[in-house]
């Protein structure tokens, strides 16, 4: 939102909803908020009366109303989407009360809805493994699927890595994290045999490309020189995703479901502890599964493996990158 600003005097007994959320809309530069925000603040309109006072939103029947119409509206919806209606509301009769054109809270007996963490998302390894080894996808959703799941890298920052960021012979890449932060993923043996395939010598460019040409100008960094192909975009990789499992059981899954499962230790084959949450680009604590390939030594705080001088090889790698010593 950006800045805010009081608009000439107009009593709320005089002026009328539907033109003080135009108002409010107005100040809104960035425009997908205003859009949001709109849907919500006209459908508010449209419910109490365009032509109603503003000032009337004070009145205890009238809060009473819009509570009764939220939850009539979006009462069924996740806890995401009524926040977020939420959030349009309030934001409004906050601007209105800077104006003077309302003195109380609208929206007072409306309550944000807690999200409830999700524990059905992560995949089993049998699922990911029985796709990730399927002979009849290509090779760049193959090594792509699989970098993902090795790094539990968001698929925008794996999409984004050009192939001048890789670092193939110590199996690790810079990444540009959420927010901004630069970061280095690492992966393992699987896709340490895949990568090499996909580029097939490519030494510039972006790692994923679509199939086809460009048909559109497109900046430099977004296309390979040789073949004049494009960066593979997010939606068409998760498009590519959903259609491949769509058969498969609970299909079609999705790409923050690789992730997830990536960060959900699997019965069985996982140790315990709260890795370094920076390094993996999340602000939640998270547990590692440790397999052959990497060990309890290379991830387990505390042991007298990981407090021993950085040693060389793919643990080594692993164990500075995620924070331990």
């Amino acid at each position: 939102m950006g800045a805010l600003h009081r608009l000439g005097s107009s009593p709320g007994s005089t002026r009328l909803l539907g033109a003080a959320v135009e108002d409010f809309l107005a100040e809104l530069t960035n425009p997908n908020t205003a859009r949001a925000y709109g849907n919500v603040l006209r459908a508010l309109a449209g419910e109490l009366g365009a032509d109603m006072p503003v000032a009337s939103l004070d009145d205890e029947a009238t809060v009473t109303r819009v509570a009764t119409w939220f939850a009539s509206r979006w009462g069924d919806a996740s806890a995401a989407t009524v926040n977020a209606r939420l959030d349009a509301l309030r934001s409004a009769s906050a601007w209105w009360r800077d104006q003077g054109w309302i003195s109380g809270d609208p929206v007072r007996r409306i309550r944000r809805r807690a999200r409830t963490p999700e524990r059905t998302l992560a995949l089993s390894k049998a699922q990911i493994e029985a796709l990730l080894g399927d002979k009849s996808l290509t090779l760049r959703e193959r090594t792509m699927w699989r970098l993902l799941y090795e790094t539990a890298a968001r698929a925008g920052e794996v999409l984004s890595l050009d192939v001048a960021d890789l670092d193939l012979a110590n199996r690790r890449a810079k990444v540009r994290r959420k927010g901004g932060a630069a970061d280095i993923i690492v992966w393992r043996t699987s896709t340490a045999r895949l990568l090499p395939r996909l580029l097939a010598g490519r030494r510039s460019g972006p790692v994923f490309l679509t199939e086809r040409r460009a048909r559109v100008a497109l900046p430099p960094i977004d296309l390979d020189p040789d073949s004049g192909c494009a960066r593979l975009s997010y939606r068409r990789a998760a498009e590519l995703f959903e259609a491949a499992t769509a058969t498969r059981g609970g299909g079609p899954w999705t790409l923050h479901q690789l992730r997830h499962s990536a960060l959900t230790p699997q019965p069985k084959t996982a140790r315990t502890r709260p890795l370094c949450s920076r390094s993996l680009g999340t602000r939640r604590w998270c547990r590692w599964p440790v397999t052959p390939e990497c060990p309890p030594t290379a991830w387990l705080a505390g042991s007298s493996s990981a407090t021993q001088r950085p040693v060389a090889g793919e643990a080594g790698v692993a164990r500075r990158n995620y924070g331990l010593r």
